[in-house]
């Protein structure tokens, strides 16, 4: 179109004649005025140009059509709906549980154990996935059927989580929108700072315990999601000198003598909840048991490092240093 304008411009200019020049300049102006938005049209309403930005993997990714997404992660799930396009999602995986009301969309299934048949079905014009998202050989399918595929990096720090709604808000055309979550993000996290002890030496020490039943009890070390939060919240971990997470055993729970334990709802339900926590290996002997501190949040609140990263330190915060708490962070059994 430009360049058909811009040959009727020239044409115009120099060497057509009158007829020609009063002939064609009309027809341009005509072909210009069917493309232009109507003057009531929202961002939404006028079609995304083609963009092209590269995803996780190092691949180029060009994305045309953003009226049909399928989203495989929680966080990812979360932040798209934040960002206004909700109702373009067509199906998203079992972690995607918040808002509420994504958990009515058509599920593709856990995001690890996808199937490029279930993604495909849903019609998507856009996937997007995290980092942990397969396996391989799905994705590798996802990726020659066309569909445009957008691999978004996954990292659980406050830079990570910033860099990902940036991210999205730039490929869905919604910057506006994600730097005003950024901003948001920002003012919570500050709020959690505020409520920091001043003497290090009184922060508390906290134990990150990751469960899916008796069967898996893992406790959060360094560089772990749990890990940060903590910090961001103001507590130690209570577990040092090793990366990533560990089975709990009496022996480490006993030696870590945390002063609060943390827990993910699902985890803390997994294992009966309330003082059946007190009962695992070893922590009927640490200083949370005899003072009853368990603070229990919902999993893609206290993991996720999405949008509502800030609200999550500062929920914790408010839990570990006496402030009142919120519903999201709660110790079991109090504030519904």
């Amino acid at each position: 179109m430009i360049r058909h304008l811009l040959t009727l411009t020239l044409l115009c200019a120099t060497t057509a004649p009158m007829a020609l020049l009063s002939s064609g300049c009309k027809r341009g102006a005509a072909e210009q005025e069917r493309t232009k938005a109507p003057e009531s049209a929202t961002p939404e309403d006028v079609p995304a140009m083609p963009l092209t930005l590269r995803d996780a993997t190092g691949a180029e990714i060009a994305v045309e059509d953003t009226s049909r997404i399928v989203s495989s992660g929680g966080t990812l799930t979360e932040i798209v709906h934040a960002l206004g396009f909700g109702d373009r999602l067509v199906g998203v995986d079992t972690s995607s549980l918040h808002p509420g009301s994504v958990t009515r969309l058509p599920k593709i299934g856990y995001q690890r154990q996808l199937s490029a048949e279930g993604v495909l079905s849903l019609s998507p014009s856009l996937i997007l996935a995290s980092e942990e998202s397969g396996p391989p050989p799905v994705m590798a399918q996802l990726r020659a059927s066309g569909t445009p595929l957008f691999v978004v990096p996954t990292e659980h720090t406050v830079d990570g989580a910033k860099a990902t709604v940036r991210t999205l808000g730039t490929l869905l055309e919604r910057e506006d929108a994600a730097r005003a979550l950024v901003e948001a993000m920002e003012r919570d996290l500050a709020s959690a700072r505020d409520l920091h002890p001043s003497d290090d030496t009184t922060r508390p020490r906290v134990l990150f315990i990751y469960a899916r039943g008796q069967g898996t009890l893992n406790v959060a070390g360094e560089a772990t999601a749990g890990d940060v939060m903590i910090g961001l919240a103001g507590g130690v971990n209570a577990v040092r000198g090793f990366e990533g997470y560990r089975p709990l055993t009496a022996e480490s729970v006993v030696s870590a003598a945390p002063d609060v334990i943390l827990m993910t709802r699902m985890g803390s339900e997994s294992v009966g909840g309330g003082d059946s926590v007190f009962e695992l290996p070893g922590l009927a002997l640490t200083p949370a048991a005899r003072t009853r501190r368990l603070v229990v949040m919902d999993d893609l609140l206290l993991l996720g490092f999405g949008p509502r990263t800030g609200e999550a330190a500062l929920e914790l915060a408010r839990a570990l240093h006496g402030a009142a708490p919120s519903a999201s962070a709660a110790p079991e059994g109090g504030a519904p």
